[in-house]
């Protein structure tokens, strides 16, 4: 089993719990768009390990939408040789003071303000 990190942006947190008393925590974060079936932020979800779901869901209330979070997960082994995502810790991103945080409105191609300056 290998450990990971990623830093990401924030989505929820969320509790299903089942019928015969099992729970299930899950992570939602966003992800850079592949340009052709989405745009936007990509939406992925992740378990929480077992032992730490309640801890990983209840941390979930400490972040705002898009927030940067650093999530540490097992890959553990899954069926067909792909991995299962577990998470086990969630932080946020300590940013440096001078060190701005990119927003959906001031990313991507700057645009002329004069649409006649455009051609």
């Amino acid at each position: 089993m290998a450990r990971s990190t990623m830093e990401v942006a924030f989505l929820g947190t969320q509790r299903f719990d089942g019928e015969n008393g099992q729970k299930y925590i899950k992570v939602f974060y966003g992800d850079e768009p592949d340009g052709k079936t989405e745009h936007g932020l990509s939406i992925i979800g992740m378990a929480a390990d077992d032992d730490v779901a309640d801890e990983i869901f209840h941390a979930g209330s400490k972040f705002e939408p898009l927030q940067l979070v650093r999530i540490t997960f097992d890959v553990a082994r899954g069926g067909q040789n792909k991995g299962k995502n577990l998470a086990l810790h969630i932080e946020e991103v300590e940013r440096p003071a001078n060190r701005t945080t990119p927003t959906p409105s001031n990313t991507g191609t700057a645009k002329p303000s004069d649409p006649a300056k455009a051609n």
